[in-house]
């Protein structure tokens, strides 16, 4: 099965306050010093997978370079990596390539160089189409300057462009979403993800919305409640113009989801490299389903060389996972296909949980298929708990 390969590019022109990567502002002294440790790691691919006691395939569908803000790379250094991956892998041709840019960021000589590297996908990172809101968290771009790099990205002969949305920043209402949906949808991007404000310790913005400050318009953040309206006002709005929702967070028009992140969700095959960037493979040792794997979270420990963290998937944690990450998909997971991986037992024990899940209407069943409902989107971490810490369950003959 073909590969997906994922770059993290940690780099960025400013930490947006609600950001909870593992990015951040650095020198540009930094960067090729990254660039040498990102290509050095991508050659040595067939030998860290034998490490890590993985299959591995050279062959390779789609390309992700995010962050981050890859586009703060010079247009050098980013032929550089895309050069490595294409020495060492066998890359198909009309394989997704995609690459996240912050709009702003793309000039003509790095949006030259995305062309020569094969970049048929950009991600833009427009978080709102509303100046305020976007200046607000960090963001450095205006509405203006999204709809200028799209005019150029379509120009340049890349048309298919991912927009991305935050439900639930500050300053946000319900009239000023109604404002990023409409220009969103003006645009006719073929691909949309709308995220819902994630309020944890791991931003800044988070860990002050939690303490009840002020700092960095926490204040004016609007209430759980008003952002799960935001959500579903995006989901009913953006497929009933024909961008139909196919996973929790991202729509896309007929034949523009995004195959790379479909691997995630679907289990297939892919390697990372790059700060935090996570991996799973085939496993090569029998009784387990596969590998995992992930390179250190700190710039300073990445290029350090610190190893990178596995972590063997059993049969009990592959069928957990083929709950929760099916289960993101708006097809849902079907149960045939569950049995016929892991024995009807399987479906038999979690069944009483299905149950119980379609009772309180967060799933629903359709035959064959379990499903999230609208309710289960918005609470899917409880959902995907209930799937957890299941029997061992070995694969069936």
């Amino acid at each position: 099965m073909a590969l997906g390969i994922y770059i993290s590019v940690p780099f960025c022109r400013t930490k947006c306050s609600y950001c909870n990567f593992a990015s951040d502002v650095f020198s540009r002294a930094v960067f090729e010093r990254y660039i040498d440790r990102v290509c050095a790691d991508v050659a040595s691919a067939p030998q860290i997978a034998e490490q890590m006691g993985a299959q591995f395939d050279r062959e390779v569908d789609s390309i992700y370079l995010g962050g981050g803000t890859p586009t703060v790379l010079e247009a050098g250094q980013l032929s550089r990596m895309f050069d490595a991956v294409r020495e060492q892998f066998q890359v198909r041709p009309g394989a997704e390539v995609t690459v996240e840019c912050a709009p702003g960021t793309l000039g003509p000589e790095v949006l030259q160089s995305l062309l020569r590297c094969g970049a048929n996908r950009v991600s833009l990172g427009v978080q709102s189409f509303v100046d305020a809101e976007a200046a607000a968290v960090g963001r450095l771009h205006k509405r203006a300057t999204v709809l200028d790099d799209i005019a150029r990205l379509r120009a340049a002969g890349i048309t298919n462009v991912n927009i991305d949305l935050i439900a639930g920043l500050p300053h946000q209402t319900t009239e000023s979403w109604q404002q990023s949906l409409e220009e969103t949808l003006a645009t006719g991007a073929p691909h949309v993800s709308v995220y819902m404000l994630e309020v944890d310790e791991d931003s800044r913005l988070g860990r002050e919305v939690m303490a009840g400050g002020t700092r960095y318009h926490a204040h004016f953040v609007p209430d759980e409640e008003a952002t799960a309206d935001f959500y579903l006002a995006a989901c009913e709005q953006l497929s009933a113009a024909g961008v139909a929702q196919y996973e929790i967070s991202n729509f896309a028009r007929p034949g523009a989801e995004s195959l790379h992140n479909l691997k995630y969700w679907t289990r297939q095959p892919y390697l990372g490299f790059g700060v935090d960037a996570h991996s799973m493979l085939a496993s090569a040792t029998p009784g387990a389903e596969a590998i995992r794997f992930a390179s250190a979270d700190v710039l300073e420990k990445y290029a350090a060389g610190s190893p990178a963290q596995s972590t063997v998937v059993s049969h009990a944690a592959a069928l957990e996972e083929a709950f929760f990450l099916g289960l993101r998909l708006n097809r849902g997971v079907a149960l045939g296909d569950i049995a016929a991986t892991f024995g009807q037992k399987a479906v038999d024990d979690l069944s009483p949980v299905i149950t119980e899940l379609v009772a309180d209407g967060l799933l629903q069943s359709d035959g064959d298929c379990v499903r999230l409902t609208p309710r289960g989107r918005l609470l899917s971490n409880e959902v995907f708990q209930r799937f957890l810490a299941t029997p061992d369950v070995p694969t069936r003959a």
